[in-house]
C-alpha cells in the first residue's frame, strides 16, 4: 500500500491505494464524492470526468498513485451559484442526471480555455461525453449560456 495526499474541492485527504488503485475508486470510496461515476469503464462516455488542475481526467483510467498532490475538482466542488451549474439548470439540460456532472466539468475546462466558444467548438470540445436521455440540444444552450454570462461580467 502507498499513502497519497489529494486535495478534492478544497479539502485534503491522505489515503491508503494500491499500485492498481483508480482515481475514480478513491474518489468514490475513500473520499465520498458520489458525482464521479462509472459510466463504461473505459474513458469514453465522460461520466467519471475530474478536473485536475483545470484540466479534465477520466478517472475510470486514470491510477490514484499519477494524482500524489494533486488538486481535484467534482461537481460536488461546485455550488448552485456556479455560472455553468445554474446554466444547466436553467436550460433544462439535465433529465436522468447521471452524465452532467461530467459535461459540467468538461464545460467549465472549455470555458477555460475558450471563453467564447462557437457552436462547433463546443461539439467538439463536450464529443467525449455520451447523455443516454439525449438532452445535447440543452446542454449545448447551457454552455454557450454559461460563456455569456461569463462575458456579461
Amino acid at each position: 500500500m502507498n499513502r497519497i495526499t489529494l486535495t478534492v474541492n478544497g479539502v485534503r485527504h491522505h489515503v491508503d491505494v494500491a499500485d492498481d488503485t483508480l482515481l475514480l475508486d478513491v474518489l468514490r470510496e475513500k473520499v465520498g464524492t458520489t458525482s464521479v461515476r462509472e459510466g463504461c469503464g473505459v474513458g469514453a462516455c465522460g461520466a467519471c470526468t475530474v478536473l485536475v488542475g483545470g484540466m479534465s481526467v477520466s478517472s475510470c483510467l486514470a491510477l490514484a498513485l499519477r494524482y500524489d498532490d494533486a488538486e481535484i475538482t467534482t461537481a460536488e466542488g461546485l455550488d448552485e451559484n456556479d455560472d455553468v451549474v445554474s446554466s444547466f439548470v436553467d436550460c433544462n439540460a439535465a433529465q436522468c442526471g447521471y452524465c452532467i456532472p461530467g459535461f459540467v466539468l468538461m464545460s467549465r475546462e472549455l470555458l477555460g480555455e475558450n471563453p467564447h466558444p462557437s457552436e462547433q467548438e463546443i461539439c467538439d470540445h463536450l464529443e467525449g461525453n455520451i447523455c443516454r436521455c439525449g438532452t445535447y440540444p440543452e446542454i449545448r444552450k447551457a454552455v454557450a449560456t454559461a460563456a455569456e454570462r461569463r462575458s456579461a461580467r
